[in-house]
């Protein structure tokens, strides 16, 4: 493998229905998937990373219907709601899809046309179906008679002839791609259920709808204009046409056939959507795999899933209006752990702040910046002035960090840069440098200190690039010498 091509990453995360507003469980998976965008682009990656929505689910129609107004107004109202997610949470995509878009469509048409000829036929089929899940459900999947992801919904009974996907064909290649890791699914558990999934038998998936049930809405079959693509048939396809595919784009020959590094960041609800009806379908179209799903928990709000029912749905324009971006970013990347589910509450949110950020990183910066601004610029030069010990606990976290970093352990990451800042306390208390005020050892303690604070920013710049930036506005390493000015609170008590 050429250096170039190890040196390139397509990160995506999972297209949101548009049926109503984005809340802080699309939040945390859109700053989870930017996390790994920039820190890739710190790597030297060359990085291309995808947001976008589903548009053509047949939940949107309903709600359009509800609203009052036309499906295509509807959806492009709600798709840039989400579109602009990117300037509320400082999210850095390359391109944003919506499933409308002319050249999805000709892409997905493409696919159908690629796949198989054995894997799609048609059959007369009756079932239960799931709209919150795009779904149908057998009874393996229910809980209680209910689809466990949607438990305040009914399920519909279907009856009609659609045409299915021969997913029971691709059994042992799925299973074979799994437990090798040459489709790599983090974490260790979800690749355990996707493997139990596999054991207990797979059947073959409807892939398209009536057109009187799908209203009108959505791709129609290729030379079967009677037949929508079955929702997810389509939604997938867009990490594909969102480059090009269907239209000999240099994009798609770039990031996904010359690519071995492409990352599908997505909720653990639809990793089977992920990581087997996908690659089996394109497996069916001779497409290449993607590398790694990584596949994040759930948020609950104060131990309740999120629901509009329940009325617990929190808005994150709304958050961040109240607590700012970096705040909002912080809490979700720390609080959360990223392989498992999470809590959110205002209380620990406040809590978090003022404990993790107010009298963390914001009082050690501001300590920092007070005492060193007195003799800025300090000449500097890592072998003479750094002591033994601050250089091994850096390199030592560093080390830490990494690993973590390449585990999707995110939260583990983000605690391993605020034990670099006890540690920097701890050096400052032992220093006591506004006991010394000046001379050779207090201008050493401050640059251990300011070092520090660079490398700490270093590694927080992917959580809390905002941050990150204002630290080196007030402490900063260039030409051969500290340069230290006390700027504005990084974060002021709540």
């Amino acid at each position: 493998m050429s250096s170039e091509k190890k040196k390139r990453i397509y990160i995506t995360t999972a297209i949101d229905y548009v049926n109503a507003r984005p809340h802080i469980g699309h939040a945390l998976e859109k700053i989870q998937a930017d996390v790994i965008a920039r820190y890739s682009r710190k790597k030297g990656f060359d990085v291309r990373f995808l947001g976008g929505t589903d548009d053509n689910a047949l939940k949107n129609v309903l709600a359009a219907k509800a609203a009052g107004v036309s499906t295509k107004e509807f959806v492009d109202t709600n798709a840039e709601v989400f579109r602009g997610l990117k300037g509320a949470l400082n999210i850095s995509w390359d391109d944003f899809i919506q499933t409308t878009e002319e050249w999805h469509k000709i892409g997905v048409e493409k696919f159908w046309r690629a796949c198989d000829p054995k894997d799609i036929y048609k059959k007369a089929y009756r079932g239960l179906y799931c709209v919150g899940c795009e779904e149908f459900k057998t009874e393996k999947d229910l809980v209680e008679g209910r689809c466990p992801e949607h438990p305040n919904t009914s399920l519909e009974e279907v009856e009609e002839e659609n045409y299915f996907f021969r997913l029971s064909a691709y059994s042992g290649k799925l299973k074979k791609l799994i437990e090798s890791d040459e489709l790599k699914i983090v974490p260790e558990s979800r690749k355990n259920e996707m493997l139990s999934f596999i054991n207990q038998g797979l059947e073959d998936f409807s892939i398209s709808r009536s057109l009187s049930r799908a209203q009108g809405w959505g791709i129609p079959v290729p030379d079967d204009p009677e037949q929508i693509i079955y929702v997810w048939f389509d939604a997938l396809l867009n990490y594909i046409t969102a480059l090009g595919y269907g239209s000999d784009n240099a994009l798609f020959r770039k990031y996904w056939e010359e690519n071995d590094n492409i990352l599908h960041v997505i909720g653990k609800g639809i990793t089977r959507f992920h990581a087997i009806y996908w690659p089996a379908m394109l497996l069916s179209a001779q497409v290449k795999l993607p590398r790694t799903i990584f596949s994040h928990g759930y948020i609950t709000i104060e131990g309740q899933k999120i629901s509009k029912s329940v009325g617990n749905v929190v808005d994150p324009y709304d958050l961040v209006k109240e607590f700012g971006v970096e705040t909002v970013r912080y809490f979700l990347l720390r609080e959360i752990p990223a392989h498992s589910d999470g809590d959110f509450s205002r209380a620990r949110l406040i809590e978090r702040y003022n404990g993790d950020l107010a009298n963390g990183i914001g009082n050690l910066v501001a300590r920092v910046a007070t005492l060193g601004e007195t003799v800025s610029p300090l000449p500097f030069d890592f072998k003479k002035d750094i002591d033994t010990n601050v250089d091994a606990v850096s390199d030592e976290t560093f080390k830490k960090y990494e690993a973590y970093m390449e585990n999707f352990r995110l939260n583990e990451a983000l605690g391993a840069a605020w034990e670099l800042i006890s540690f920097a306390d701890r050096y400052i208390n032992d220093k006591k440098p506004w006991v010394l005020k000046e001379g050779p050892e207090f201008e050493r303690t401050i640059k251990n200190a300011a070092y520090l604070i660079g490398t700490i920013a270093n590694l927080i710049e992917p959580f809390l690039p905002s941050t990150a930036g204002k630290i080196r506005s007030q402490i900063r390493l260039g030409n051969l010498a500290f340069h230290i000015k006390k700027g504005e609170s990084l974060f002021p008590r709540l």
